[in-house]
């Protein structure tokens, strides 16, 4: 009986896209997947969410329809400590251990706005972290591969993400300066933590008209840009600043 599960189970992964997490590695769906998420978000806090929509990112210039509608749907409190849950929605970074953090709303917002997302685009993100921010960019595109350095969060990460649905997400625990040649080239890179400077694996797995978008400077401050890949060469342009935790990585900072 138990064999016959698995095998359902084995088939069931397939057809979505899937592959089951085994080992130590929560490397989840690796195929090219064109599974949308179910509308199975969780209810609770709407009131809260469209408070956070309207006043952090709307009245700050946050335009996309889609990435405000991404946001408005996604229970970021189910990304957080359940003692910071009622904080999940406050206008600022929260702790989720390790000297991590989940990143401000706004700043979601305006890194998701920046990558130009249309739907059919293959993305990378540096920085799992939560997990929340590749929920969002999810919603927006065709497939997120994910890095994350720190193994505890991409299974926290992975947990979360599974069970709101979400299986066009793959994660891989590692050096996400390397990027993921395996899967390479992608429409946008999106980087969640700051640099020294531009990793230039990231740059070599950027498509021709693709968009990367990430915090360079130094330990205390950086500037958000985003990097163009064109005919020509690099396109750079600065979107503000901020303020991330470091980069980790052999083009990052060191350990």
């Amino acid at each position: 009986m138990s064999e016959n599960v698995g095998a359902w189970r084995s088939l069931v992964a397939r057809t979505l896209g899937v592959r089951e997490v085994t080992g130590s590695n929560p490397v989840a769906p690796t195929t090219l997947s064109t599974v949308k998420p179910p509308d199975r978000i969780l209810s609770e806090q709407l009131g809260t969410r469209e408070k956070m929509v309207q006043e952090q990112l709307v009245a700050r210039g946050i335009r996309d329809a889609r990435v405000l509608q991404a946001m408005r749907k996604i229970p970021r409190h189910l990304f957080v400590d359940s003692a910071l849950a009622g904080r999940a929605y406050d206008d600022g970074p929260l702790p989720i251990g390790e000297k991590q953090t989940i990143s401000q709303p706004y700043m979601v917002g305006l890194m998701t706005q920046a990558l130009e997302l249309k739907g059919d685009e293959r993305v990378l993100e540096v920085g799992t972290g939560s997990g929340y921010q590749t929920a969002v960019l999810a919603e927006l595109c065709r497939n997120v591969f994910s890095i994350e350095k720190i193994r505890s969060f991409a299974l926290r990460a992975r947990a979360v993400l599974d069970e709101l649905g979400y299986y066009n997400v793959a994660i891989h625990v590692g050096d996400g300066t390397l990027g993921w040649s395996e899967h390479a080239p992608f429409d946008a890179i999106l980087v969640t933590a700051g640099a020294p400077g531009l990793p230039q694996p990231l740059v070599e797995q950027l498509a021709l008209g693709g968009r990367l978008v990430i915090p360079l400077g130094d330990e205390q401050a950086q500037v958000l840009k985003r990097v163009r890949r064109t005919a020509e060469g690099l396109e750079e342009e600065q979107l503000g600043e901020c303020r991330f935790v470091k980069l980790w990585g052999k083009y990052g900072w060191a350990d």
